[in-house]
């Protein structure tokens, strides 16, 4: 193992680590402060290690994945206050609309960065990575408190199946446009970020249609 890789494994290690002892440990509204905390602390410590070791594509890297992330609010938004299927429990810090912790905002980044730097511009490679990276999230996110689906849908346990289908694209969306536009201005990757995150809102909306929704009945 490099240097480099080294050096961000042990972030990452770090961060789950910690982050495993906050949300089993602490209770709200301590927790909730914690994780944002926490995030906040990935959001920098990522950059700065990706410079250390002289990963200018990492730094790129998170530089479009945090707008991603900022944006990703948006549909965790309609999934908990429209949709239905979706809940974040109370555990302290700041929410949007009382629905979403806003550490949400930044929690989106490690997972989105392990897929896209694991799967090496290869955007099926990112949607394969992205179903197993997020189903562990999916599974772990119930237990420590910080999301749990909601309202009538199919589960296995405790995940509800449309969102897979959805990570599935969302890593192959990421990817595609982060090949796109990893290197240009940051407005171009703004706006790349936002269409990452909108595809990814209505890939959503379609497997949710398709999975829990759609009689799948012809009538003439």
């Amino acid at each position: 193992m490099t240097r480099d890789v080294r050096a961000v494994a042990a972030l990452h290690a770090t961060f789950f680590a910690a982050a495993g002892v906050v949300t089993l440990a602490l209770d709200a509204p301590a927790k909730g402060w914690a994780v944002l905390a926490l995030v906040v602390a990935y959001n920098v410590g990522l950059p700065l290690t990706a410079r250390a070791v002289g990963r200018r594509d990492w730094v790129l890297l998170w530089r479009f994945l945090l707008p991603v992330s900022i944006f990703q609010i948006v549909p965790d938004w309609i999934l908990a206050t429209v949709v239905g299927t979706l809940d974040f429990p109370v555990i302290g810090g700041p929410r949007l609309d009382d629905a979403i912790n806003l550490s949400m905002g930044g929690m989106w980044v490690p997972p989105l960065f392990i897929v896209l730097a694991l799967a090496r511009g290869s955007a099926p490679a990112a949607a394969g990575l992205a179903v197993a990276v997020f189903l562990g999230s999916e599974l772990l996110a119930p237990v420590v408190d910080l999301w749990e689906p909601t309202g009538d849908t199919t589960q296995v346990a405790g995940v509800a199946l449309y969102v897979l289908p959805a990570e599935a694209a969302l890593g192959w969306a990421a990817a595609t446009a982060f090949a796109l536009v990893g290197a240009a201005s940051h407005g171009r990757r703004v706006l790349a970020a936002l269409a990452t995150s909108t595809f990814y809102t209505g890939a959503l909306v379609v497997a949710y249609f398709a999975i829990d929704v759609a009689g799948w009945s012809v009538t003439v």
